[in-house]
């Protein structure tokens, strides 16, 4: 039995069009539990098929197929499993020469018998290690030729008409997802990876490592807790980038403390000048929060922010400093709502 969306009348304007949207995306919701509940050892087939893979998956369909194939070869890109996407009409006009014999082809059709994907097939398996299909029909042409057929079986679209591709478009994009997750889980695919091949963008610079960003070198500023607050803030002048924050280092050049600029303005402003000719480890915060090498721009922005604090110390395994996260080299790195999150709420804090 097939899902159907039912509204009286779609162009009256007493019918609220939120209501209707809503069920549309119920609509597709249940759809997908129905194809979840029908997924079986065909998905494991491909699967193991996919896993023995040396060259790259072979990804083809007509009209909205052609579409979802996109979105499915950049997923299983981004997670590990190397895809590129086949036109059926341009295959059979000479896009047959980008395939390799170690490919395996993906083949998507809602029917299994549209014209084109039928007559690729017989070209198309001479070809390829191995043809997968994805389809709604498990006794069309393409299930019965293919070595593995996923089928999610019948569904009535969404479309008032029930003709324009949804429900199952939004079912080939899921199993799209279904394959390339568990492909990846099965090869213990990590946020290293994922990173590595997201250099660009919110996501794939959250991931980067704090070394890629942090300020190190000249460019950070490192005194000994034994000394005074005049003698660390009178030595000379500083020449790379300014921070806002000292790091204090014990005897063993261990991180024990941090002060910031704003830490001696409010000295000042108490006339605590007293204080200034003291250790500055009496007025430094000690055993400042802290994060390793290697760790995720993306978990110290949460500390940042969790913690309403502009600067984070990066220490070694020895918890000696290697450098400083401040939150001004977060711009342009994070999302600027995260940056300016950070930041508003370190301005709060203080």
């Amino acid at each position: 039995m097939g899902l159907q969306v039912h509204l009286h009348n779609p162009s009256n304007s007493s019918q609220p069009r939120l209501d209707y949207a809503r069920q549309i995306v119920r609509a597709e919701a249940a759809a997908l539990e129905r194809v979840a509940q029908r997924l079986d050892a065909s998905f494991l087939r491909a699967v193991d098929l996919l896993l023995r893979l040396t060259g790259r998956v072979c990804i083809t369909g007509a009209g909205k197929s052609a579409d979802v194939g996109q979105k499915i070869a950049g997923t299983l890109n981004s997670t590990g499993t190397r895809a590129y996407v086949l036109d059926a009409t341009k295959a059979m006009h000479g896009d047959l020469g980008m395939v390799h014999p170690d490919d395996v082809a993906l083949v998507l059709s809602h029917s299994g018998e549209s014209e084109e994907i039928v007559r690729l097939l017989p070209p198309l398996r001479p070809m390829v290690r191995g043809i997968l299909a994805l389809t709604g029909n498990g006794r069309s042409t393409l299930a019965q030729k293919a070595d593995a057929a996923i089928v999610y079986g019948p569904l009535e679209e969404v479309c008032p008409l029930g003709l324009a591709p949804s429900a199952s478009t939004t079912a080939m994009i899921a199993l799209g997802d279904a394959l390339a997750f568990v492909l990846s889980q099965a090869r213990a695919f990590t946020h290293d990876d994922f990173a590595r091949f997201h250099p660009a963008g919110s996501l794939g610079r959250k991931l980067l490592k704090v070394e890629s960003v942090m300020r190190r070198d000249g460019d950070v500023r490192l005194a000994s807790a034994n000394e005074t607050v005049r003698s660390v803030f009178a030595r000379s002048r500083h020449v790379g980038r300014r921070t806002g924050a000292v790091m204090l280092v014990d005897d063993e050049g261990r991180l024990c403390g941090l002060f910031t600029d704003s830490d001696l303005a409010r000295l000042i402003e108490a006339r605590r000048d007293a204080a200034l000719d003291r250790p500055i480890a009496e007025v430094m915060t000690a055993d400042p929060i802290a994060v390793p090498s290697g760790t995720r721009v993306g978990d110290a922005v949460e500390l940042l922010r969790r913690h309403r604090i502009s600067e984070l110390p990066v220490v070694d395994g020895a918890g000696k400093p290697e450098g400083l996260l401040d939150i001004t080299d977060l711009i342009g790195v994070v999302s600027i709502d995260d940056a300016e999150e950070t930041t508003t709420q370190t301005r709060i804090g203080a």
